[in-house]
């Protein structure tokens, strides 16, 4: 049976969402981001005057002041894009449970069993959902109509704003294969450079690439890029609220100030991997591998992996395996804009295996010291909030003035990851 999955995506949304505040603004170029006050302040969202300019997202505002010196700055707010979040999807789960969240401003809804209650087709079913998001947020968003989840998304992306585009059986050669191999999901910069050195620069030649090829270049991932390109993506879209089994738990943050000194290096892995360690802890699960991803001022991005030799859900050791993985594959004072810290290999309790160290508690148990510790600490924050005890250096080595990281899409420090 031919499905009929639809992918939501909301226009602009930070920026839509902050315009609603200011009408006055619609026709002015403006744009979202993490600190309106400071230069090196990164560029989270921008309207559709913005994007004509030239401004983008994830560049920095003095980037972004250059192409378009009229550019209005505004804050983000994250508690508002979130309450629109919760608004919007639950206008789409008016037409069908399985709708499952992309990111804050995206949702793919497979509305296969559900068309016949409304007595419309997946086309005119998208356009009822985009006048009723319209007319209950004042905001706006592209619907991709198709028969599976990728071209769905890519639907979305082929006509803004407040379009609905169709890819079907029939069509979707036409439509799919003349675009870049850039905008087929998953396929970042990296790699489609690296095709782009193959001659491959359109999914249409993705798609006739042989399978094999693809899969010595990218490994298991080369062969999900020829499965995207031919249209035979067949994964389910699922129920509102349930969770795909965690693969990682990462936590980056994009800083308003190069770092250029391993002590502030090592205060900020630090705080990342109190993060990514709290939120094992928070669903019963240890890494027994970590992966730094580190990014230079002119955005070269490196990724360095490190197994551990056990499993851990502890502050120290994550942070201990990054910073071993920093000094092995960077020279100071090369600055630094990015880190990341991922904890990979999960596994739950029952597949603990605790470490052998001289200088471990008694048997190396796994409630040693450290754990009793940590957990310490996440009782004290549950109770009295994230903030109410960090680590010290954290706390030294803030930022002048307003500065802060640059929040993600998601108005927050990026997160992946439950």
């Amino acid at each position: 049976m031919e499905r009929t999955i639809l992918h939501c995506d909301m226009n602009s949304f930070y920026a839509s969402v902050e315009l609603l505040s200011y009408p006055e603004l619609k026709d002015k170029p403006v744009a979202v981001c993490g600190d309106p006050e400071s230069r090196h302040g990164i560029i989270l969202a921008k309207n559709e005057p913005a994007k004509k300019c030239g401004v983008v997202t994830a560049e920095t505002i003095w980037q972004a002041r250059r192409k378009c010196p009229d550019l209005i700055l505004l804050p983000p707010h994250r508690d508002r894009y979130r309450a629109f979040y919760h608004q919007i999807n639950a206008i789409y789960c008016r037409y069908t449970d399985l709708v499952e969240p992309f990111s804050i401003d995206e949702s793919w809804l497979d509305v296969t069993g559900t068309l016949h209650l409304f007595g419309k087709n997946g086309a005119q079913l998208a356009d009822e959902i985009r006048r009723t998001v319209r007319a209950e947020t004042g905001l706006t968003c592209s619907v991709g109509v198709s028969f599976n989840k990728i071209f769905a998304k890519l639907g979305s992306d082929y006509k803004k704003p407040d379009a609905t585009t169709v890819i079907s059986p029939e069509n979707w050669r036409e439509i799919v294969f003349p675009l870049p191999v850039s905008a087929l999901l998953f396929v970042g910069r990296s790699a489609a450079r690296r095709l782009e050195q193959y001659g491959i620069r359109t999914i249409g030649e993705l798609a006739a690439c042989r399978c094999d090829m693809l899969t010595d270049l990218f490994g298991k991932t080369g062969r999900q890029l020829h499965i995207y390109a031919n249209g035979l993506e067949n994964s389910p879209v699922r129920p509102f609220g349930e969770r795909e089994p965690v693969k990682s738990v990462g936590n980056g943050t994009t800083f308003p100030k190069n770092l250029t000194r391993w002590e502030e290096a090592q205060t900020q892995i630090s705080i990342l991997s109190d993060n990514v360690a709290w939120r094992l802890r928070k669903y019963g699960l240890y890494c027994t591998a970590v992966q730094l991803t580190i990014r230079d001022a002119d955005f070269r991005t490196i990724t360095r992996q490190k197994q551990l030799g056990h499993s851990t859900h502890i502050t120290r050791e994550i942070a201990g395996a990054c910073m071993a993985l920093l000094r092995q594959s960077w020279q100071m004072p090369h600055p630094i804009r990015m880190l990341t810290v991922t904890a990979l290999n999960l596994v739950d309790d029952g597949q603990y295996s605790s470490q052998m160290d001289l200088f471990a508690p008694a048997g190396g148990e796994k409630n040693g010291k450290l754990e009793k510790l940590e957990h310490a600490v996440d009782h004290i924050r549950e109770k009295y909030g994230s903030a109410a005890i960090s680590y010290a250096a954290a706390l030294q080595r803030k930022p002048r003035g307003k500065e802060k990281a640059a929040p993600d899409r998601d108005g927050a420090e990026k997160n992946h990851g439950p």
